[in-house]
């Protein structure tokens, strides 16, 4: 009795501090904990694709989809995809699929290693591997090696779902509080608990719970509010943002570069990367806006939303509380601009070529083709992406979050993308049907 009770009490905890606030609900996979086995690659450098006897094969875990397996000519405009920008994105793909497999079944799901041993050494095989300008050898690569598999929902139907856009912002800051730069980006608080509640109960595995010590209670953490609060016990601020709600999105994207315009650093640009969060279910401060009649509900977006508070400065606040989440952030130095911040599978993720995944249907890892159309459109979009992120809000078959890259057109494209699209995962032709660890 005591044993159910506990798991009463935990699960009970489940509504107040497990839903994710950001797009990013865990940081990035990092494999095994310790240094890597000797030949396994590091995810920066040259790949280097250990022999398949140091790829121990581990339990294999359950996917939620269903496949049909197909050919590359049933793949809307396969061939009209320049796969010239792919090569370099297939490799640094393959550096964290060859990294063994582990840990606590809280982390998403990651393609089988074993399965990828052989296409990634034949990738890294110069006598092998296609050149990296020549489009069309890459598909012949891509073609030889891989089998297209249509990802189907439970009723054996193909799987559509809605395709979304993320993008990594750009912000003024400061390291110092003073003038315009008065909102803060949070390192994760000292006292912010984090709970893998499967590692006690196992009918609880894959949940876990933040909060904090309240006596010898876990109690759920602070909200966004009562962080705010002057009389409240602040987290370190890395950075000061100069517009609240640059720093409001910057959170609902999981990361972001700050140009640091002032103070210590001035004139470099730092990465905000997603470090954590305090357990509190997102709830939208457009529709807030709306519901209070201040703006409709269609006009919600960021420009409008920063027009708002620039009308209302005494309101920001108030605007802000009602979404009680809040992202907590580490710095990275931006050492490759043209790289993206580090997704859920601990890869930079590549603009057009990376996208969030529901990792129960499709394992972080797996090269897919998506067809789509562009944001707020009918022109097709069909492209070659890699599975390499994940997201509170990206649930279900075929559902993704497609990475513009960064800066304002990005950012342009990510706001007005909401389309529907179907996903074929491409799978080593020798290993059968898509398989997660």
């Amino acid at each position: 009795m005591k044993r159910l009770s506990a798991v009463l009490t935990v699960t009970a905890m489940l509504a107040a501090c497990s839903t994710p606030t950001s797009r990013q609900d865990a940081p990035p996979d990092t494999g095994v904990p310790g240094a890597p086995a000797p030949g396994v690659p590091a995810l920066e450098g040259p790949l280097v694709v250990p022999p398949l006897a140091r790829l121990p094969d581990t339990a294999p875990r359950q996917l939620a989809g269903r496949w049909a397996q197909a050919g590359f000519a049933e793949l809307p405009g396969w061939n009209a995809d320049d796969m010239r920008g792919a090569w370099d994105a297939f490799l640094r793909n393959c550096r964290g699929l060859m990294r063994p497999t582990g840990g606590p079944l809280t982390a998403p799901a990651r393609a089988a290693p074993r399965d990828w041993q052989p296409v990634c050494a034949a990738a890294a095989d110069p006598a092998q591997a296609p050149d990296p300008a020549d489009a069309a050898a890459v598909r012949r690569f891509l073609q030889t090696h891989l089998q297209p598999w249509r990802l189907l929902d439970a009723q054996g139907k193909p799987a559509a779902n809605t395709v979304t856009g993320y993008y990594e912002p750009l912000v003024r800051g400061s390291r110092r509080q003073g003038g315009k730069y008065q909102w803060p980006l949070y390192a994760p608080p000292e006292d912010l608990l984090t709970i893998d509640l499967g590692s006690v109960y196992p009918e609880l595995a894959g949940k876990r719970v933040r909060g904090k010590l309240e006596g010898r209670r876990v109690v759920p953490y602070d909200t966004r509010a009562e962080i705010a609060a002057a009389s409240h016990r602040q987290p370190k601020a890395l950075v000061w943002v100069d517009d609240p709600v640059d720093a409001f999105f910057l959170q609902i994207q999981g990361s972001g570069r700050v140009e640091l315009a002032e103070g210590p650093g001035a004139g470099t640009t730092i990465r905000m990367a997603y470090a954590d969060h305090n357990g509190r279910p997102y709830v939208s401060i457009g529709r807030w806006l709306a519901d209070q009649g201040e703006l409709p509900l269609a006009q919600t977006s960021m420009q409008n939303i920063r027009a708002w508070a620039q009308r209302n400065p005494g309101r920001v606040q108030e605007m802000l509380n009602v979404n009680p989440a809040m992202v907590f952030f580490s710095e990275e130095p931006v050492i490759d601009p043209e790289a993206g911040p580090k997704g859920a599978y601990a890869i930079p993720l590549t603009g057009g070529r990376s996208i969030a995944v529901d990792a129960s249907f499709v394992p972080l890892g797996t090269p897919v083709f998506l067809s789509t159309t562009q944001p707020a459109s009918t022109q097709p979009l069909n492209r070659l992406v890699f599975a390499q992120d994940t997201g509170a809000a990206i649930r279900g078959a075929a559902r993704a979050d497609y990475y513009w890259g960064y800066g304002e057109a990005a950012g342009a494209l990510a706001g007005r993308m909401k389309q529907r699209g179907q996903m074929w995962v491409l799978w080593p032709r020798a290993a059968g049907q898509p398989k997660a660890r």
